[in-house]
């Protein structure tokens, strides 16, 4: 992103649904160089980052990041996140919370109704899936319902494309030890994770606040992703998984799968549907929105029904 030019004003943020989705960064320096935020590899080359165009920027290990590269990211209103190998792990977010507390508080006022809550996670099953929730089911009934079908499906998706598949699991200590479709796996999700996250925070919602998922400090980014997880990225897993086990990837597999994820979130516009599902799943919990107060922070992003409200301007 270029710097201001003399006598023009600043440039207006992009609104989160028209921008790129994520970028990855290891082992480089992020600054900004003559008015251009930049990556600086380890011989001195330089490769410009349009951040304002984008949702997110991932560091992981051997990344740095300049306080100018914080403050431009902050003020375009893009998320930096630290991230650990192979986008496993998350360990620290840019801007955490949102920059208005009405929304906040209704968030946080339908969490705290069992009822609403309630409401909301059926409302995330009909959508998840495309028909209604059974009736007279809790919350972890609910959930329980879920993970077997996203097992089923893991288990359909491995026969399809030739597999090897036992059951979900890695450790995020330890990248290594998971075998090739477990890696996929985690690298995909990383990925709509990252989006999901920038997504909540742009329309000024707590991470931390979720309704089928919680006790995690990104449990709101957990629902909202896993509405679209396995329309877009759990197939491309192991698409990829199995392009693997056949030898026919020239790249690493977890490499392969962050951009056909980059590709599946461009084809399907998922960014500019996220923000409008965050709404969607809110309102089916039935209870009024504060209105903000007086005070409040402006409207970060000025576009009619961007709800990109979140960041901070």
């Amino acid at each position: 992103m270029s710097g201001q030019l003399p006598g023009l004003p600043p440039p207006s943020p992009i609104p989160l649904k028209d921008r790129a989705s994520l970028v990855f960064v290891e082992h480089a320096r992020l600054d900004v160089m003559d008015g251009a935020f930049v990556a600086v590899n380890a011989d001195g080359t330089r490769t410009q980052i349009p951040v304002g165009g984008l949702a997110g920027i991932m560091l992981e290990p051997g990344a740095r990041i300049s306080h100018a590269a914080v403050a431009l990211a902050s003020r375009v209103g893009t998320l930096i996140t630290w991230v650990g190998e192979g986008g496993v792990r998350l360990y620290s977010a840019g801007q955490p919370g949102g920059a208005r507390s009405d929304r906040l508080l209704w968030q946080a006022a339908i969490a705290l109704d069992d009822a609403a809550r309630l409401r909301v996670v059926r409302k995330m099953f009909e959508m998840r899936f495309g028909e209604d929730a059974p009736q007279r089911r809790s919350i972890d009934q609910l959930r329980g319902i879920e993970g077997v079908r996203v097992r089923e499906t893991y288990a359909l998706l491995a026969r399809q494309h030739g597999v090897t598949w036992k059951r979900r699991a890695y450790d995020p200590r330890d990248w290594e030890a998971s075998d090739v479709p477990n890696r996929c796996l985690s690298a995909a999700t990383s990925c709509l994770h990252g989006l999901a996250e920038a997504a909540v925070l742009a329309a000024g919602y707590a991470p931390a606040i979720g309704f089928l998922h919680s006790g995690k400090p990104r449990s709101f980014v957990y629902d909202i992703a896993d509405l679209y997880k396995l329309e877009t990225v759990v197939p491309e897993a192991f698409r990829i998984a199995g392009k693997a086990a056949k030898g026919k990837l020239d790249m690493a597999p977890d490499r392969a799968v962050r951009l056909a994820c980059r590709d599946i979130f461009r084809k399907t516009g998922l960014l500019s549907r996220i923000i409008p599902a965050i709404e969607e799943v809110l309102s089916a919990g039935a209870l009024p929105r504060p209105e903000p107060p007086p005070e409040a922070v402006p409207v970060a992003f000025e576009e009619p029904g961007s709800g990109d409200e979140g960041h901070l301007g």
